[in-house]
């Protein structure tokens, strides 16, 4: 095992020891390279969005194309720190946008916001926007926060006064952007008139708040954006971003290496041994809120004994998978809060023990039966995994999950989709048509997790895709959520992630030390710890 990854990981740390630095190669005019295109960045990205309404989106791409397209209340700096956008000032005690029971916090913002047609941008929206989450007729993809909201008064159009049913902790959050359900404003001028947005024309074509207006969705290919002249910061430098989907991970990279495409954030853990025979190019790396995992639907019928869950995660080595499959560089992951975080609990990982797996299905009533697969009387331990068909890594670590389940006699099939299938609303995660599924879920700076985890929000009421249901973690999720004291949250997060880990709703992986690559020309890129690296496009220069 250590021989495997030995190449990768001296190649790994050659690219790490020059992470931030530039590898020049031919200029062109003006000192740049020849492949750059004055004020145009290219973006390479294996995922397309399903949709660009975020209310409705469930995918990465999404909040990539929402950090050009959107402003929302707070912004996300690189290190997950919130900074004011379309409001004035982050609400706190001190300057009173906190109450001091918790309850009410109030958002003051910026005078002269327009949408990218001229009309105002205000409260009102905020308000609509709120009102639109909640509204039962849209397929909103999570209401968590914004249903702890009573009422939101808009005493002038530069403010709005958000009413809370009970203290929430992560309530700014919402009024963020990306991750969870983190949505910006809406447009009430353009959308308040209609029953429901689910299949409105904004959704593939949004009218702006951002810094980028969006000019074509060549569905499969492409979107293309150029600079907003209404943007309340001022037209941004790069005047063109074409945001270009390339599926295969193999193609990407070679686009990246002949300069067809000038960011790939974050680069395939197979290419990153590739990264130091580029040119042109800066290399930077972080750790990052995405962790990779093994989603369990406890509802279906083979999968609701936790005693199956539990040989399921004592089965499969992860640590040689990490090791091997994704090279040993991501960080071992033990719970869904970044271990980076204030929050961040310590739990132990799964032991590889395929002797105590057995002995589980055993207890379960899952004897050896024909062909070494186990049966329950005339039932075989028969299910299927899921992932996204654009990494061959994805197919490798389901192909090691299915050698060592099927050595304690579990059968596993490979089922896999495109993303925005997969992630689809009507797809089979949302649905619970599916028995596992792996893939990466991301996270955003505040360590609520009520909503992936508590009862209250398996679908369609929210993002609970592994159907769990224990009393403990719905009341810990949640108890969190009504104080603003850190240790206190803190013990409650503890408690919870304990409590997940002897449920095994999810076999968590690794956290993801993602790499980014970029044209050296591109300044001002700051790749980020929380969410998509665009998080400040507006500041680009090449």
């Amino acid at each position: 095992m250590r021989s495997a990854a030995q190449p990768i990981a001296l190649a790994l740390a050659a690219v790490l020891a020059c992470a931030g630095c530039t590898k020049i190669g031919a200029t062109g005019s003006g000192g740049r390279h020849p492949w750059t295109i004055p004020h145009t960045v290219r973006i390479g990205a294996t995922d397309e969005p399903d949709s660009l309404n975020k209310l409705l989106a469930n995918s990465d791409a999404a909040d990539w194309i929402a950090n050009l397209l959107f402003t929302p209340v707070f912004r996300y700096d690189a290190r997950g720190e919130f900074i004011p956008e379309l409001a004035t000032q982050i609400p706190t005690y001190a300057n009173g946008g906190i109450s001091r029971d918790n309850r009410t916090i109030t958002l003051h913002l910026r005078p002269h916001l327009t949408w990218s047609d001229g009309a105002p941008l205000d409260a009102r929206d905020i308000r609509f926007t709120w009102q639109a989450v909640m509204n039962p007729r849209n397929d909103t993809r999570l209401r968590i926060g914004w249903d702890d909201i009573a009422s939101i008064d808009v005493p002038d159009p530069l403010t709005a006064v958000v009413h809370l049913r009970a203290p929430n902790a992560g309530i700014l959050g919402v009024f963020a952007n990306g991750g969870g359900a983190a949505f910006p404003p809406l447009p009430a001028h353009l959308l308040a008139g209609l029953p429901d947005i689910n299949h409105a024309a904004f959704n593939t074509a949004p009218l702006s708040s951002g810094p980028y207006v969006l000019t074509r969705w060549n569905h499969g290919a492409s979107l293309e954006f150029r600079a907003n002249p209404r943007y309340w910061r001022g037209t941004p430098n790069v005047t063109t971003i074409s945001y270009r989907i390339i599926p295969n991970g193999d193609t990407l990279f070679a686009a990246l290496r002949t300069h067809d495409i000038d960011v790939v954030d974050p680069v395939a853990d197979d290419a990153i041994d590739q990264l130091p025979l580029l040119t042109g190019v800066t290399i930077a790396k972080r750790l990052v809120a995405n962790y990779r995992r093994v989603a369990l639907n406890c509802r279906r019928p083979v999968l609701r004994d936790v005693r199956v869950r539990r040989a399921i995660a004592q089965a499969v080595d992860w640590d040689r998978m990490n090791a091997t499959v994704y090279h040993g560089y991501n960080a071992r992951a033990t719970s869904d809060i970044l271990p980076t975080s204030w929050a961040a609990p310590r739990v132990p990982p799964y032991r590889y023990d395929p002797a105590a797996a057995r002995r589980l299905l055993d207890a379960a009533g899952w004897h050896v039966g024909p062909g070494g697969i186990r049966r329950r009387g005339d039932q075989p331990l028969r299910m299927e995994i899921s992932a996204t068909n654009v990494r061959q890594s994805n197919v490798q670590a389901e192909l090691q999950m299915q050698q060592q389940l099927r050595a304690v006699g579990i059968d596993l099939t490979i089922k896999n989709y495109p993303p925005s299938l997969l992630f689809a609303q009507n797809g089979p995660l949302y649905t619970g048509r599916y028995d596992m599924e792996f893939s990466i879920d991301t996270n955003a700076p505040d360590p609520d997790n009520e909503g992936e985890w508590s009862s209250r929000f398996v679908p369609p009421h929210g993002a609970n895709t592994e159907f769990l249901a224990d009393p403990v973690v719905d009341r810990t999720s949640h108890a969190a959520l009504l104080t603003f004291d850190r240790s206190r949250r803190k013990a409650l997060y503890a408690l919870e992630e304990s409590r997940l880990h002897a449920d095994v709703p999810a076999i968590f992986l690794y956290w993801q030390t993602a790499v980014a690559a970029y044209n050296s020309d591109l300044k001002n890129y700051a790749p980020a710890a929380y969410l998509a690296s665009d998080w400040n496009a507006y500041a680009w220069q090449i």
